[in-house]
């Protein structure tokens, strides 16, 4: 395992937050919108971010907006991200944190060219597990 961040959603308003945790915090804001990977009909879900990370040294927030037609419900909004070392370590994962839990997505290869899942554990905390592939090549 890499690392651990927190992941935090949002209601529309990702961009302005993320702009303002920089803003405290420094660092570099990556964003990617829904409008780019087809998920946006609507102006106003055009405005919306798939993605969003703000490093900073060893340092690192992750956010979105929730999906189009999800609801913000508070208490849902902060997940933990597990940066995992291989496709291997997040199905292993996935599979011991998932006891007693629930299904939110399954392990997958995701669009983005990673290996990916979400769950929630029988705690209630919810969880995102990814192994990032190197990109090209």
């Amino acid at each position: 395992m890499n690392a651990i961040t927190p992941y935090l959603n949002f209601d529309g308003n990702t961009r302005e937050a993320m702009t303002f945790y920089q803003q405290c915090l420094g660092g570099e804001l990556f964003t990617m919108g829904f409008e780019e990977h087809g998920f946006a009909q609507t102006e106003e879900q055009k405005q919306r971010l798939i993605h969003a990370r703000l490093t900073n040294g060893r340092f690192s927030l992750m956010a979105s907006d929730t999906m189009p037609g999800s609801q913000l419900n508070e208490g849902n909004n902060v997940w933990l991200h597990v940066d995992c070392e291989s496709d291997a370590e997040v199905d292993a994962l996935y599979a011991k944190l998932l006891e007693g839990g629930s299904e939110v997505m399954g392990p997958h290869d995701a669009f983005w060219g990673a290996r990916f899942a979400m769950l929630h554990d029988r705690f209630g905390c919810n969880w995102m597990l990814s192994h990032e592939r190197p990109r090209g090549g």
